[in-house]
């Protein structure tokens, strides 16, 4: 049977990855709505290959420049309203949630309550949401199926296993492109110096959060509400050379890992193929003559108190967690245009989380206003550096 899909962020890396697989089994997969931000040019690229039937961007201005180039049965929305609908297209059999931010949150929820099963990638949804989210998929047993590698990996490495034997979740972090500097050398480290990322090809923000460390961070609050194991039971290690993706530790000391090529293809394919496997799309297979030594050690936290953070952030719950990343997207985006020096974006994570306070379970207005407070909280943190 061929699957519809729709993708939300299909600019983005995981969007762009995800229709490469789409494209190479035209036979199982069609597109039936897209949706991006700003990049228009690729947006109007990739509808006049895959033909959807909707396609959204950012404001009506770009969605006015879109319709120029596509023909009229391509319908073009934008804004939050654009996301609902390619989230909740009619014909749509799986949606792909690789868009960026917390933004996801609102439409992954939609699609859920229309019972269209979710590829998640956007893991700022069940950061922020996770209990929202996470209650609304059981009551309408809707599948949540990672993409990202980590979850991916340990979703994997569960297949026929009870949680209830579960030991531990064991997470695998490359360390970033800044991994071989000390604490104190990161005051005088470019943008340029952080994206160059040595295993794994990403967009610029999580690019930064893996150099932060606070992309596994954020990956540790998503594996406790994907499989349900509490935070003292989900691990970090780094991994330098990216290839055990995650490990799943059992009751009985068994340890079952899924190693594989850096490559996100890999799990976005899963996702949109299981339970089934198809071959990959450039027959790229894992060469142990080529990987001689594999790698893993504990985490420095002084030297990456991002990951403490978000534990923290993660224990005490509430709207903590939705606090964090929307602080984290601030700074980031500071540092990422010049305005924020790199070792100070975990200092103002911080500032913010002092100031916040939670009840125990927030609703999705609540969280929404959390996300609101804390960018405002952020950019005065930010302003006040900046004057000081």
């Amino acid at each position: 049977m061929m699957k519809n899909v729709a993708i939300l962020g299909s600019t983005g890396s995981i969007g762009r990855q995800a229709l490469e697989v789409i494209a190479h089994y035209p036979e199982q997969f069609r597109v039936c709505a897209l949706a991006a931000g700003r990049q228009v040019d690729l947006l109007i690229a990739q509808a006049q290959q895959f033909k959807p039937q909707v396609v959204s961007v950012a404001t009506r201005e770009l969605a006015q420049e879109v319709r120029q180039h596509l023909p009229s049965n391509i319908r073009v929305c934008y804004g939050e309203e654009g996301l609902l609908e390619v989230a909740t297209h009619p014909e749509c059999h799986f949606l792909l949630s690789g868009i960026l931010g917390s933004v996801g949150l609102k439409p992954t929820l939609a699609a859920i309550q229309a019972g269209i099963p979710i590829g998640l990638a956007n893991k700022e949804t069940l950061v922020s949401a996770g209990h929202l989210v996470m209650r609304e998929a059981r009551r309408r047993g809707v599948p949540i199926l990672p993409v990202d590698s980590e979850h991916s990996a340990i979703f994997q490495a569960l297949q026929g296993h009870s949680l209830n034997h579960v030991h531990r979740l064991i997470l695998t972090a490359s360390g970033g492109a800044l991994r071989h500097l000390k604490r104190h050398e990161l005051t005088q480290v470019t943008v340029q110096d952080v994206l160059r990322h040595p295993t794994w090809s990403m967009g610029a923000k999580i690019t930064v959060d893996s150099a932060t460390m606070m992309n596994k961070g954020l990956e540790v609050i998503e594996a406790h509400w994907l499989f349900g194991v509490p935070f003292d039971k989900i691990k970090v290690l780094i991994h330098p050379e990216s290839i055990i993706h995650s490990m799943v530790e059992f009751i009985d000391g068994a340890l079952l890992a899924q190693l594989g090529m850096p490559d996100m293809r890999i799990p976005i394919q899963y996702a949109l193929t299981y339970p089934e496997r198809l071959p990959h799309i450039q027959r790229q297979f894992l060469s142990f003559e080529q990987v001689v030594k594999l790698h893993l050690e504990d985490i420095d936290v002084q030297r990456y108190p991002a990951l403490s953070l978000a534990y923290e952030a993660g224990r005490a719950g509430g709207v903590f967690p939705a606090v964090l990343n929307a602080a984290n997207e601030e700074a980031v985006q500071a540092f990422l245009t010049g305005k924020l020096p790199f070792h100070r974006i975990e200092q103002v994570i911080e500032r913010v989380l002092q100031q916040c306070s939670s009840e125990p379970e927030p609703s999705l207005d609540a969280v929404l206003e959390a996300d609101r407070w804390a960018r405002r909280a952020a950019h005065e943190a930010m302003h006040a550096w900046m004057n000081a």
